[in-house]
C-alpha cells in the first residue's frame, strides 16, 4: 500500500488559528462538546485535525462534516477546504488516526468493551489469522488506535483486564515488523506506533505490580525509538523507565533516566512535557533525600507547566492535568516528610481531577488518607474518612498499585485501630478485599 502526499488544507488551518485562535487540542475539545450537544459523540483528537489541516483526509465522516458546518455558521466542506467524493479521484479517503469508527460495524482491527464496563478486548481473531503481507498506513492506525484505547480505558478502570490483549496485539505489531512489507516512510511510522504500544503494554504491566515485564518492555520502546530516531518516543521511555525505577527504591536511576529524558527532549517544543520529566527527577531526588535539589525540580517543573499547551505535546500526555501536577508534588513532599503539605496536595488533586482519571483520584485519595495517619500530629478521623472514599472506587477500579496503595493504608491505620472511626474502616476494608 503505497503512501500518497496531498496539498494541505490551509482554509481549515486558517479558519482554526484565525477565527477561533485555538491550537489543534483545543479545537478538538471543541469539536467534541460540540458533539455532543447535538447528540452525536465523537472521538476526535488533535492527530485528527493535524490530518485534516495536512491533506491526508479527502472529506470528513459524515458526522463531522455536522458538526463542522455548524461550528462555521454553515460552510459546506468545500468552503473549509476539504475535497469531497463527488470532486475527488474516486479513491476512498484515507482512515485518520485515532478516530473511533463509531457508524460502521467494527472492524478487525478494532476493539470491544463490554457494556458494563469491566473489560476490555481486542478483536484479534482475523489478525491472528492474517499473515504478514503489505503493511500500510491503515496497519499503522490500527496499532495507534490500540495505544488509545488502552489509555482510555486504564484511567477509569485500571490495567487488570488490558495486560494480556495489548500483549498480544504488541506481537502482532512485532509480526508486521519482521515479516511484513512495507515502504520506508511506513515503516518508520510502524515502528514508533509499536514502540508506543510497548509503553502502553509497560505501563500495564507496572501497573499490574510486573515491574520486571514494565522494564523489559520499556527497554524495547527505547530500542524503537532510537532505530525510527524519534525523541518524543525516546523520551517517553526514558521517563517511564524513571517513574519504574523510583518505586522500585532506585533514585538514582530515576534521577538520571528523568534528565535523560529531558535533554532528549529538550528541542522538541512541549514546556509540558519537559515539565512532567521534571516532576520524575523531583520524585527521584525526594526519595533519595535531597529537600534542595527536589524543590529547584518541582519549581522547573511548575514554571514550565505554566507556559500552556503547544502543538508539540504528544497525545498522551492528556493526563498530566495540573491536577497530576499537584498529584505529584504531593508524591515528592511526602518522600520528604512534609506529610501536611503532601496531604493537602493530594487533596487537591482530587478536588483538580473532578469526574476524570477514577484510578489517579483513587490513588491520591489514598494518599491523603496515609499522610493524615502519618503526619507529626494525626488526624485518625480524616484518614478514615479519606480511607472510606477510597473503597467506593472498588471494584470498578482494578489496578494492583491501588490494591497495594490499600495495603499502604491498612498499615498507616493500624496504630490508630482504638479511634472507632478507623476501626469501622478497617472491618470494612477487610470486608471489601477479602483481606485478613
Amino acid at each position: 500500500m503505497a503512501d500518497h502526499r496531498h496539498s494541505p488544507n490551509v482554509r481549515l488551518r486558517a479558519v482554526r488559528e484565525l477565527e477561533f485562535q485555538m491550537s489543534r487540542q483545543e479545537f478538538a475539545k471543541l469539536i467534541v462538546a460540540t458533539g455532543e450537544e447535538m447528540g452525536g459523540p465523537v472521538g476526535c483528537t488533535s492527530r485528527l485535525v493535524a490530518a485534516w489541516e495536512d491533506g491526508d483526509v479527502d472529506c470528513p465522516r459524515a458526522v463531522y462534516r455536522r458538526i463542522l458546518s455548524r461550528l462555521t455558521g454553515g460552510r459546506t466542506m468545500t468552503e473549509l477546504g476539504f475535497r469531497p467524493a463527488s470532486s475527488a479521484t474516486g479513491r476512498r479517503p484515507v482512515l485518520p488516526p485515532h478516530e473511533p469508527d463509531r457508524v460502521a460495524p467494527v472492524n478487525r482491527r478494532g476493539f470491544l468493551f463490554d457494556g458494563a464496563g469491566a473489560a476490555l478486548s481486542f478483536s484479534l481473531g482475523a489478525l491472528v489469522q492474517r499473515r504478514p503481507g503489505r503493511i500500510g498506513i491503515t496497519d499503522v492506525r490500527a496499532v495507534d488506535e490500540a495505544v488509545t484505547t488502552i489509555y482510555s480505558h486504564d484511567h477509569d478502570h485500571g490495567s487488570a483486564a488490558l495486560r494480556r490483549d495489548a500483549s498480544n496485539m504488541l506481537h502482532i505489531a512485532y509480526e508486521w515488523l519482521h515479516d511484513g512489507a512495507y515502504t520506508e516512510k511506513t515503516g518508520k511510522r510502524l515502528r514508533t506506533a509499536t514502540g508506543h504500544l510497548s509503553i502502553a503494554a509497560g505501563w500495564l504491566s507496572y501497573d499490574s505490580g510486573r515491574a520486571a515485564d514494565a522494564r523489559s518492555l520499556y527497554g524495547e520502546a527505547l530500542a524503537a525509538a532510537r532505530i525510527a530516531d524519534d525523541s518524543g518516543l525516546e523520551g517517553h521511555a526514558f521517563g517511564c523507565l524513571s517513574l519504574l525505577a523510583k518505586a522500585s527504591g532506585r533514585p538514582r536511576e530515576a534521577i538520571s533516566a528523568a534528565q535523560g529524558a529531558q535533554s532528549v527532549v529538550r528541542a522538541y517544543g512541549s514546556s509540558r512535557l519537559l515539565s512532567l520529566f521534571a516532576m520524575r527527577e523531583a520524585g527521584g531526588w525526594a526519595l533519595l533525600g535531597d529537600r534542595g535539589a527536589a524543590d529547584q525540580a518541582i519549581v522547573r517543573a511548575h514554571r514550565l507547566y505554566a507556559k500552556g499547551p503547544t502543538e508539540s505535546d504528544p497525545e498522551w500526555l492528556e493526563f498530566y492535568t495540573p491536577a497530576e501536577l499537584a498529584g505529584l508534588e504531593a508524591l515528592a513532599r511526602a518522600d520528604l516528610d512534609q506529610h501536611e503539605r503532601a496531604a493537602a496536595g493530594a487533596e487537591q488533586a482530587v478536588l483538580l481531577h473532578g469526574n476524570q482519571f477514577a484510578r489517579n483520584r483513587a490513588r491520591y485519595t489514598a494518599d491523603v488518607a496515609i499522610q493524615h495517619a502519618v503526619r507529626e500530629r494525626p488526624e485518625p478521623e480524616a484518614a478514615a474518612e479519606a480511607a472510606g472514599r477510597v473503597l467506593v472506587y472498588l471494584p470498578e477500579v482494578r489496578s494492583d498499585r491501588l490494591l497495594q496503595q490499600l495495603q499502604n493504608v491498612e498499615s498507616a491505620l493500624q496504630r490508630h485501630a482504638a479511634v472507632p472511626a478507623v476501626a469501622d474502616w478497617l472491618e470494612e476494608y477487610r470486608t471489601t478485599t477479602g483481606a485478613s
